[in-house]
């Protein structure tokens, strides 16, 4: 089958001709060329009718645009290359025309770009005249400002076109920079990419300190809103005994009253004058009261084990006060990283949990509390990701941190 395309040895590029062969030459160097059999792709955007001449193209074209149909016409196109170099011949065509009386301009000759980052794009399917113009507008800095212009200019009308400069130019291009300012400029742009990183190290540290004030906040809430709901509990229940204490001392009255009339009926006197004794106010049916018995909350269980646990170890407080915090920081670990098994799982023959937490009587139930669960073995306490109950860890978190703070917790 005779040749539908020409292949570079040195980097895999398929070209359509013997100019783009020679013109790949002269931008790269390479001079190892063979027929192949493969054409050179023909993908046509199905919704704008762009030509793609690589699935590189086609992906960057995707991207870009969101049009995703692409119809293969390689078939259509894939003819045998001509072997033979066609000649130009107008004696013009290497000099721009300005107009009628327009001296020949100067020799203009193609942009020289960065051989070794035009040969990656080359091997990444990009066209050689697109690639060179493409390196030559972003400044031959890298591949990826090379491939952001490709997508930005995407539908000009000479985007397949290489770039001339004039011989003069070119020649001033080749002399402007030294090997000083090269190396300079690569020092810039290593400086560039290290300033880039700092602010974003700087970004995620911001994050990072906001996740932690949030979660403080929570734990602040929900202690604020156990505090108040046990004034409300409190204040309730001292109303109630001052109503039962009213209640006990109108029936003293009454009884006293009572007591007083029989006592004069006995001596045969008569009663008081009704214009001058008091009204007897009907005795008032004494009536129980009995406060509606509530089932302790999850924060007031946890709040007894912790108590317990101080009061077990009254003697220690140096210990007691390190087994809390050991205690905080497994809650804590669990709220900032729910997702994390290892924060989530706790071996109970570990020494230095023993030593920390284990040895407390009141510990392992509190963490029980928290949603912890021995596992069948008894080796280890997990707590499953589906039973992470935040509401319930930041409670533990309060409990936590007033046992910590508090210095007369646990003393009644």
């Amino acid at each position: 089958m005779a040749g539908l395309s020409l292949m570079c040895g040195d980097c895999g590029s398929q070209l359509r001709s013997v100019e783009e062969a020679q013109e790949h030459a002269e931008l790269t160097g390479h001079a190892n060329f063979s027929e192949s059999t493969e054409a050179v792709l023909n993908l046509i955007c199905a919704a704008c009718g762009k030509p793609c001449r690589s699935k590189t193209e086609s992906d960057l074209h995707t991207k870009r645009t969101g049009h995703t149909e692409f119809t293969d016409k390689t078939a259509e196109a894939a003819n045998p290359i001509d072997l033979e170099m066609k000649k130009d011949p107008s004696p013009s065509s290497s000099v721009a025309v300005v107009g009628e009386d327009t001296p020949m301009s100067e020799d203009m000759v193609a942009a020289e770009v960065n051989k070794e980052l035009l040969a990656e794009l080359e091997s990444m399917g990009f066209p050689t005249a697109r690639a060179t113009r493409a390196l030559h507008f972003s400044g031959n800095t890298s591949i990826e400002a090379a491939i952001n212009w490709v997508v930005e200019h995407e539908n000009d009308p000479d985007i397949d076109e290489l770039p001339m400069v004039s011989s003069n130019a070119k020649d001033e291009a080749a002399k402007a920079l030294t090997p000083e300012e090269i190396k300079a400029k690569a020092q810039e742009l290593r400086e560039r990419a290290r300033k880039k990183k700092e602010e974003e190290e700087k970004r995620m540290e911001r994050e990072r300190e906001k996740d932690r004030i949030r979660v403080g906040k929570e734990l602040l809430e929900a202690k604020r809103i156990e505090e108040d709901n046990e004034r409300k509990r409190i204040l309730a229940l001292r109303k109630a005994e001052k109503e039962e204490e009213k209640r006990a001392r109108e029936k003293i009255r009454q009884r006293l009253e009572e007591d007083k009339a029989e006592r004069r009926r006995k001596l045969g006197l008569p009663p008081e004058d009704p214009n001058k004794v008091k009204t007897v106010i009907p005795a008032v049916e004494e009536k129980k009261v009995s406060l509606p018995v509530r089932p302790a909350t999850q924060g007031e269980q946890m709040r007894d084990q912790l108590r317990s646990l101080k009061h077990n170890h009254k003697d220690d407080d140096a210990k007691v006060k390190r087994a809390f915090q050991t205690l905080l920081t497994f809650v804590g670990n669990v709220v900032k990283n729910p997702d994390e098994e290892k924060y989530r799982k706790i071996r109970l023959t570990n020494p230095s949990f023993q030593e920390r937490v284990g040895s407390f009587k009141g510990a392992i139930e509190f963490l029980e509390l928290c949603g912890f669960v021995k596992d069948e073995i008894g080796e280890f306490l997990i707590l499953s990701r589906d039973k992470v109950n935040m509401p319930i860890l930041n409670t533990a978190g309060a409990e936590l941190n007033s046992a910590i703070v508090n210095p007369f917790f646990g003393v009644l």
